[in-house]
């Protein structure tokens, strides 16, 4: 887990202090937590924004990119392509690879001219 430091208006140290003191956050991390999780959940547009930053500085797979921007990793793609940003080509270590082999899991080859019992509409 990262750590930031910070600093933040008094009036603000105050308000999250009595939120935890009155039971809101079990702490001032969590409170912070809390509050990013939200704006990045409510911006959708700079969620984005920072995954496309991250992956282009190489920080990043394209598979990290995606699930940080909440998108499927084709949306990534064509997000990345938008914004001139070279697609690297490859697994980059072995969390790409893992995320890789998770989504062919979830792939669906099934046809959709098959009926309930397997057998194609045509028979």
């Amino acid at each position: 887990m990262g750590r930031i430091t910070g600093s933040y208006p008094d009036d603000l140290d105050l308000l999250i202090e009595g939120a935890v003191e009155a039971g809101v956050f079990g702490g001032k991390s969590d409170a912070l937590r809390e509050f990013v999780r939200e704006y990045f959940d409510d911006h959708e547009n700079e969620r984005i924004a920072a995954a496309i930053a991250l992956y282009e500085r190489e920080r990043i797979t394209l598979g990290d990119a995606a699930r940080l921007a909440d998108v499927d990793r084709w949306t990534m793609r064509d997000l990345l392509r938008e914004h001139g940003v070279e697609l690297r080509i490859g697994l980059a270590d072995d969390d790409d690879a893992e995320y890789e082999r998770e989504a062919a899991r979830e792939l669906d080859f099934s046809d959709e001219e098959t009926g309930d019992d397997g057998e194609s509409a045509s028979e």
